[in-house]
């Protein structure tokens, strides 16, 4: 599936290999791995049951997207959001080095 930056908070996509959807409730965190500190593209949560618990939270990216069910909330104010955030994405990718590299 071809996204082209972040999708907005609300979303509601499929994960590959997964037969849960998530709705998307936050965009560029940082997560750990056994590998160290790792930046992700969202963090979501299970739709339709919504939060949970932080133990119950999904960190994902873009390509770990299958399928798309739901485009969440646009105005202009999260349009502008998502501008500067698609912008500092693409730098902290480039300059992201996760713990242990």
């Amino acid at each position: 599936m071809k996204i082209d930056g972040l999708l907005p908070i609300g979303s509601v996509v499929l994960l590959k290999d997964s037969t849960k959807r998530v709705m998307i409730m936050g965009v560029a965190q940082e997560g750990v791995t056994e590998a160290g500190k790792k930046l992700y593209d969202y963090v979501g949560c299970v739709f339709p049951e919504g939060f949970l618990s932080a133990d119950q939270n999904f960190l994902f990216n873009t390509d770990q997207i299958d399928r798309l069910y739901f485009l969440g909330y646009q105005d202009d104010e999260a349009l502008a959001f998502k501008e500067r955030a698609d912008e500092l994405m693409a730098k902290l990718r480039e300059e992201w080095t996760p713990d242990g590299e």
